[in-house]
């Protein structure tokens, strides 16, 4: 069975920090608050993250901070997180794989379904996303030979 995931991001402007809810399809819910810094190595080599988990009443008051929404459904399909935008991202669909080692990273091959590898290519991270209008959006698209339809 694929678990799934209503995910609310929240990139809080002017830092590096994104306020997350999550709800799962079971009724938990989870609320965390997420810094990420990039590192500079090649490969798909995974930054340094830190979360802090939050009551609903944490989240409220840090929920109240400027930001840009980020709203997705995210499918499990082992070993990807499949990513559905919604909003101005409608039809966009990112899968992401997510490893316990480099190596593992670095030894990882998509599938064949896949259609553009954008691991690299730092517009398609959620604080690059979120920012990102519709025409942008297509045209970073456009660059990997995709034409949505419509």
């Amino acid at each position: 069975m694929t678990a799934i995931r209503a995910i609310t991001d929240r990139y809080v402007h002017g830092t590096r920090l994104r306020l997350r809810r999550v709800h799962f399809g079971d009724g938990r819910r989870e609320f965390k608050l997420t810094q990420k810094i990039p590192v500079r190595r090649p490969g798909a080599v995974q930054g340094l993250i830190t979360n802090t988990y939050l009551s609903p009443a944490e989240y409220d008051v840090l929920a109240a901070l400027p930001a840009a929404v980020l709203c997705k459904t995210r499918f499990a399909v082992p070993p990807l997180g499949v990513d559905v935008f919604e909003g101005r991202l409608r039809g966009l669909v990112l899968a992401e794989a997510e490893f316990g080692t480099d190596e593992e990273a670095r030894s990882f091959a998509p599938p064949g379904e896949c259609v553009a590898e954008v691991t690299h290519d730092v517009r398609f991270t959620g604080g690059r996303l979120v920012r990102a209008s519709r025409d942008e959006l297509l045209r970073w698209l456009a660059e990997y030979g995709i034409r949505p339809e419509g």
